[in-house]
């Protein structure tokens, strides 16, 4: 265990005090932050909206118009002329216009032509199209002598509330925040899991193809070396997703009230006390919903099972990694080729959870979060959607034990193969060949 120990130390020390260790670890939470900075600013700051001028002869709107929050409407006066309007739109002052003649007719089947000097995308003509056929239908109902207040009351309509039987309040942000979260944990552990799999490949290859291995193992057993190489690269990683999680999180409640001091009031601002915090989200919308959303979410809990699984995907996945590293010589396609059994797994992991974020509960979603060679993937897409209300407590416990277990076996076949691996050279090695080294006994 001490030289396993010693090992893992020269593999922490010499990555961590490599400026390229530095520069990644700080430069990336500064990029997420100043991205993450940018999509508020855009969002909150910018005045970049649509805007159209309507002409309504036939008085339909009767001077009045409500705007909506990317879509500026504008009542112009009815004497204006096209050429006018077209100056207007050349001079950017509109991006469109929209004539309503004096003829027209809610009740029959007449076509209005919105004139525009650009392009406008999907969202924008859907958005524009649905607003004027809210109107027409209300005209519509009002020329049948339907009051404003029926009328209201017409549209008001029945909303279904989602709870869990316990009678917690399942609301759509919470829904929307934890589709966000489950996807982005199974994608950073995905591509966690290559990144440091592969610079534990490399370690191992690099050490072969320049002889320093037969020096090692002449003092420390193969699984050792093997074991101290997958601890040490382990640590460098657990030790940069700390300095991130601290720097994004201070970045965050430090800079962020600085930056955007109307936003982080608005946030504080649609929160009210008790059980109607929930609601209030639904209603607000926007960033203030967002922020709000995170604290219906269990965060401590998946932080601390997103360190689990990826600790356990690491030294699963890693042992494989190793193993081929040990068996490849100087011809890197060599370790492409030996690299595939172990990618369709991950691959696999990937395209279960893609399903899994979206149907936590179903058969597919539970077999992959218990599966070990894809739970650390799918079960982070499960466990934001909170414990033990979609995750039961046995599934969880179910999913770890497997894990464990998984990776004492993949440890164990990967230490017959690294023991043989790494001494041999010259060779061409196929899966074929290292199965048995595996069943070579002692």
């Amino acid at each position: 265990m001490n030289k396993i120990f010693l090992i893992a130390q020269r593999e922490f020390l010499t990555r961590v005090q490599k400026k390229t260790f530095l520069l990644t670890t700080i430069l990336l939470p500064l990029l997420i932050f100043g991205f993450y900075a940018a999509m508020i600013y855009f969002q909150v700051k910018t005045g970049d909206n649509t805007k159209i001028a309507i002409v309504d002869k036939a008085d339909i709107f009767q001077g009045k118009f409500t705007n909506d929050d990317e879509i500026e409407y504008k009542l112009v006066g009815s004497s204006i002329t096209t050429p006018q309007l077209n100056e207007l739109v050349d001079l950017k002052k509109f991006d469109g216009y929209l004539v309503i003649p004096q003829n027209f007719n809610p009740n029959g089947k007449d076509t209005l032509q919105l004139s525009t000097g650009k392009s406008l995308g999907i969202m924008t003509r859907e958005k524009i199209q649905s607003k004027f056929e809210k109107i027409i239908q209300d005209q519509r109902l009002m020329s049948l002598h339907v009051s404003k207040a029926e009328l209201d009351s017409l549209q008001q309509g029945n909303k279904i509330k989602f709870a869990s039987i316990s009678g917690q309040e399942d609301t759509a942000t919470k829904a929307g925040i934890s589709y966000a979260v489950g996807f982005g944990s199974a994608m950073l552990i995905y591509m966690l899991l290559f990144i440091y799999g592969s610079m534990v490949m490399r370690g191992v290859m690099e050490e072969k193809t320049s002889r320093i291995a037969e020096v090692i193992v002449s003092s420390v057993k193969p699984f050792q070396l093997m074991m101290g190489k997958i601890t040490g690269i382990g640590a460098v990683g657990i030790l940069q997703f700390l300095i991130w999680i601290v720097l994004v999180i201070g970045l965050q409640m430090i800079l962020l009230p600085i930056l955007f001091p109307d936003l982080m009031h608005h946030a504080v601002a649609v929160q009210p006390a008790g059980v109607q915090a929930a609601q209030a989200v639904e209603q607000h919308g926007g960033i203030g919903a967002i922020l709000d959303g995170f604290k219906q979410v269990n965060i401590p809990l998946i932080i601390g099972c997103f360190v689990f699984y990826f600790l356990g995907g690491y030294l699963l996945y890693s042992s494989l990694f190793a193993a081929v590293g040990s068996a490849v010589n100087e011809d890197p396609q060599d370790a492409q080729s030996l690299m595939l059994p172990i990618m369709m797994p991950i691959i696999f992991a990937i395209v279960i959870m893609t399903k899994a974020v979206n149907e936590p509960t179903s058969g597919l979603a539970v077999f992959g979060s218990l599966f070990p060679l894809t739970s650390p993937i799918v079960m982070m897409a499960r466990i934001a959607y909170g414990v033990p209300d979609t995750v039961p407590y046995w599934q969880l416990i179910l999913s770890a034990v497997f894990l464990i277990a998984g990776f004492i076996g993949t440890t164990w076949i990967a230490g017959k193969i690294y023991r043989t691996g790494i001494l041999m050279y010259g060779k061409k090695i196929t899966w074929k060949e290292m199965i048995k080294w595996v069943a070579r006994k002692n």
